[in-house]
């Protein structure tokens, strides 16, 4: 790897530390185009993701820190990492799978959340970059760990297309009956990461239904039309337009926090969601095999800190796609299934598409 500074700023001595008795190091991926994204290790988390505005000018797009230590320390741990072995919740961290029932931590309220305590967000996956548009992440989840069955190894590839996209392939295998729900949580901002409020973009989401949650955000189970009501993005519409709607879900979530339900047929690769900054003219096209989408609007973040080029984030600057199964799908079996065996792989793609 030749690059040790990146276009942002970032700097690769800043991110190469040994944490958990492994290496840490940061990748800085270039496209044919210029645009640039940077991978650290640690979390397997994007960095930063610069991409062209409407005069040409780069924008760094995606919230983040700017040294390994600032993510060790970060009070928001899940800034964009894979998370895992299942991301989003499952209700008060039981699950039973052949028969056994599993025990997971409990760390949101009631429930288990992006995989425990120490989920595949903080720990150290083995990386090697494949070229210069192209990193490999593998990471091996040992049976027990976390209360998971099964010695799971996940692999994560990042690659920065030259049609100034973000692919990113999962793929996943065990020695014993286990579950598996896999995502990416990076936080976008279009206007650059650092602007203020997230509500002023333009989104479109290919759903006809979401998911209700209770209280503590676990899904009632059917889903719900999203017809009439303020999760309705359908047609492009301002993310802050409905956002402070006197609507029961909203109020539980203070803002999105919700999993909708994309039009597909089962595995098929399509379009999920795509969002636009008025200010930046920058679109981003979101494309997935995954069955559903959680849009989450930011809505806890505190400017307590301060983050990447000396930004701070406030409640609602940012908005995460996070591309995935449903929440608690190992407990409600008309859910598509996270369930993974011996035999099978799991395997996954998300797209993020970038233009102006």
């Amino acid at each position: 790897m030749s690059k040790t500074t990146s276009i942002t700023g970032l700097k690769r001595e800043d991110f190469q530390k040994i944490v958990d008795e492994k290496p840490v190091d940061l990748f800085i991926l270039t496209n044919s185009n210029g645009l640039e994204m940077t991978v650290t290790s640690y979390g397997a988390k994007i960095v930063s993701l610069a991409v062209p505005d409407k005069d040409g000018k780069l924008v760094d797009v995606v919230t983040g820190h700017d040294s390994i230590d600032e993510y060790l320390s970060s009070e928001e741990p899940y800034f964009g990492a894979v998370c895992g072995r299942t991301c989003n919740r499952i209700a008060k961290g039981k699950f039973t799978i052949d028969g056994k029932e599993y025990t997971l931590a409990v760390n949101n309220g009631v429930n288990n959340l992006h995989g425990g305590i120490k989920g595949f967000n903080a720990v150290v996956w083995d990386a090697r970059q494949l070229d210069g548009q192209t990193v490999e992440l593998t990471y091996l989840s040992k049976d027990g760990e976390e209360g998971y069955p099964g010695n799971l190894t996940a692999t994560v590839t990042y690659k920065l297309t030259d049609d100034n996209a973000v692919q990113i392939d999962y793929k996943a295998v065990t020695d014993k009956a286990t579950i598996v729900n896999l995502t990416n949580h990076s936080y976008f901002n279009l206007s650059g990461a650092g602007d203020p409020y997230i509500g002023d973009h333009l989104l479109q989401i290919n759903a006809d239904a979401y998911l209700p949650t209770d209280e503590t955000a676990i899904p009632y189970g059917k889903p719900e039309s999203v017809e009439g009501t303020p999760m309705d993005f359908r047609q492009p519409c301002e993310v802050g337009k409905r956002i402070n709607d006197n609507f029961q879900q909203l109020i539980f979530g203070k803002g999105y926090d919700h999993t909708y339900v994309l039009n597909k047929s089962e595995g098929e690769l399509s379009f999920c969601a795509q969002v636009k900054s008025p200010k930046t003219g920058i679109v981003m096209d979101v494309f997935t095999t995954e069955p559903g989408v959680q849009l989450y609007t930011g809505n806890w973040m505190k400017a307590s800190y301060t983050a990447k080029n000396g930004q701070q984030y406030p409640e609602r600057c940012a908005l995460c796609l996070e591309t995935q199964h449903f929440p608690d799908s190992i407990n409600k079996p008309e859910y598509p299934s996270v369930a993974l065996r011996p035999e099978e792989t799991f395997e996954s793609r998300t797209i993020f598409k970038f233009s102006k």
